[in-house]
């Protein structure tokens, strides 16, 4: 049994989370996190931030778990995929750091620790998996250990750009998809848009370019409304036709807009209709953090994976783990 603190460093949050195997509790997450203001994530900014706050994040984690570095077994941290410069600073603090206080290293997929950290916090075990993140949106069920298959997923942008791309072309200064959730709430009149769903797989750039056409014309807020409306749908849709042939009776929905209540609603009455549960973790977990690294790593160590070399792949896709781990 094993202290295992994970580092989380895939574009704008750099997060340290301690999980203790033992106890099974997590002992700590702590983040900083990059605001960008009036534009997208410019990776080097990003990286030069969390150069800037890695100390302070980690010390924090440490003092919240009441540990010293030293009361640490493993480090592990997010290899991929994500944002070439952003990564690069998690592999090197965790060299570092393993390097200086003699530790073992497990790099870790990104979505992969998504879907670890919900079925840790609801108890799923053999879920079917809605992954919506800022450069991910996915449909994915688990055929055996490690071993993913992407049923349904984006054909081109990622759900949570979609909406972050949408708060920029709003003219805001924080162009986060939060801002345009805010504004859906108070939205009250919905507007057609496009709507695609291929199988199941989905597609949400004609939404936005009708969206942004549509600036000016109709209430901020209703456009807003109407934009999650059409994009929670398509999710919807998708998911029930996967849940349909897979027979499942579990779904969690894991990443960043998972945060979004709408969403888990939608989602959650579309299961009970097929006598189902949907479920997802504490907005804290959704939210890009280092819990889920060090759970996930966690997870890895059961399965007696402890890759050697240190790397980081900005594509790294959960259906190609065997890339790099051994897998017995």
């Amino acid at each position: 049994m094993v202290k295992i603190l994970g580092i989380e460093s895939t574009a704008h949050t750099f997060g340290i989370g301690i999980f203790d195997s033992f106890t099974n509790k997590i002992l700590a997450n702590t983040k900083s996190f990059y605001k960008p203001l009036k534009e997208g994530i410019v990776p080097k900014k990003a990286a030069d931030f969390h150069i800037q706050n890695a100390s302070k994040t980690i010390l924090e984690a440490l003092q919240q778990a009441n540990l010293t570095i030293r009361d640490i077994d493993y480090l592990a941290y997010s290899a991929g995929p994500g944002m070439g410069p952003c990564l690069q600073i998690g592999a090197i603090v965790s060299e570092f750091l393993a390097r200086k206080y003699d530790k073992k290293i497990i790099p870790v997929n990104h979505p992969h620790a998504h879907v670890e950290i919900t079925k840790y916090e609801t108890g799923f075990f053999d879920p079917l998996i809605l992954y919506v993140s800022g450069g991910n949106t996915q449909i994915l069920i688990e055929k055996e250990k490690l071993k993913f298959i992407v049923m349904g997923e984006t054909l081109d942008i990622g759900l949570g750009n979609l909406f972050d791309m949408f708060a920029r072309a709003l003219g805001k200064e924080f162009g986060h998809g939060s801002v345009v959730a805010a504004l859906a709430q108070k939205g009250k009149n919905f507007y057609e848009m496009p709507y695609t769903v291929k199988g199941m797989n989905f597609s949400f750039s004609g939404l936005y370019t009708y969206a942004t056409k549509m600036i000016g014309k109709v209430p901020e807020e209703d456009l807003c409304y109407s934009l999650l409306e059409v994009a929670f749908d398509e999710l919807c849709e998708a998911t029930e036709r996967a849940l349909m042939l897979t027979r499942k009776k579990q779904i969690i929905v894991c990443g960043g807009v998972a945060q979004n209540k709408e969403l888990i609603k939608k989602l959650a009455l579309m299961a009970s209709e097929h006598e189902a549960e949907a479920k997802t973790c504490q907005d804290q977990y959704n939210a890009d953090n280092g819990a889920m690294i060090a759970v996930c790593a966690s997870k890895l160590l059961e399965y007696k994976i402890e890759p050697e070399q240190v790397f980081y792949d900005q594509k790294w896709r959960i259906d190609q783990l065997d890339k790099y781990y051994k897998i017995k």
